[in-house]
């Protein structure tokens, strides 16, 4: 993870905002599967990735959260994993031209791991080792295990990434709010969550996503990841609010001040990779780079 600790000396890193609702905006409709523009739509993708780098993005994240092998074939597109995966690399690679990394996502894989599901581990195993070598090979920087609500399925991720390579992982889950507090749809709690992460190897914790949670939401959350994860790098990725659902579609209402704001309030209470989730624009990380610049 050598070149993630010495950018933090820095200061704060940046990460980008959304994809997947970007691509809406661009034209993808509901149920397509947003990682097959990689190779049928290169150009739609490689401009939101540029946009993100010209709004001050440090980290590029590969359009490939559902790339999973075993997501693919569900899609009817298992015959194309590998160019979907190394292409969603090579796209980002490409506009980041020695100014951001790249991060190659990885996002749940769409079932649940035996005895809850019907997956084998070692099926889930063997994907993960062909994803991750076709984002080696690809030229991948660090990889982002992302949204997890599993810690069986995260800690998988996390060893399979680690074995493969030398390079920072970077592991979050997605919480939602309930009477007990914050867990993932499995139950689990934030320091449950972060222990896992930790446990396996991640060189970064926290959250991204969500649901149903404001900005305030995510604070409270990123204070009990900071507090759970006893000064391991934190990330923290809010969606920009909680979605508003018109005929039209799903409408985020956070603005980029709202977003600055928020980014300035989690990097004072100690994380250090900030970025956007689900609705968030180019324009939302443009005012959160601001910040992160006059804080440097």
């Amino acid at each position: 993870m050598n070149w993630l600790r010495e950018a933090l000396k820095k200061g704060p890193i940046v990460s980008d905002g959304a994809m997947g609702t970007m691509l809406f905006r661009s034209g993808m409709l509901p149920g397509e599967c947003s990682e097959h523009w990689n190779v049928k739509r290169p150009e739609v993708v490689a401009s939101i990735h540029r946009q993100y780098v010209e709004s001050g993005s440090m980290l590029l994240t590969t359009n490939t959260f559902g790339a999973s092998p075993l997501a693919l074939e569900r899609h009817g597109l298992s015959g194309l994993a590998e160019e979907i995966n190394k292409r969603g690399v090579e796209i980002a690679k490409e506009v980041a031209c020695g100014k951001a990394r790249v991060m190659a996502s990885i996002g749940p894989f769409g079932g649940f791991l035996e005895p809850v599901g019907e997956t084998p581990v070692e099926d889930l195993r063997s994907a993960l080792r062909h994803q991750i070598s076709w984002f080696l090979d690809a030229g991948a920087d660090a990889v982002e295990i992302e949204t997890m609500v599993d810690p069986n399925e995260l800690e998988l991720a996390v060893e399979v990434a680690r074995a493969q390579a030398d390079w920072p992982i970077i592991a979050t889950f997605a919480f939602k709010k309930t009477p007990s507090g914050f867990r993932t749809i499995m139950g689990t709690t934030v320091s449950e969550a972060m222990t896992a992460a930790i446990g396996a190897g991640a060189d970064a914790v926290g959250a991204n996503c969500g649901t149903a949670l404001d900005l305030d939401d995510y604070l409270v959350l990123a204070l009990e990841c900071l507090r759970a994860a006893q000064g391991h790098i934190v990330a923290v990725q809010p969606n920009a609010g909680a979605p508003r659902m018109t005929e039209s579609g799903a409408v985020y209402s956070v603005t980029p001040g709202d977003m600055a704001d928020w980014a300035l309030r989690a990097i004072e209470a100690g994380v250090s990779v900030i970025g956007g989730c689900c609705g968030t624009t180019p324009e939302h990380l443009k005012a959160m780079a601001k910040v992160v610049k006059q804080i440097q």
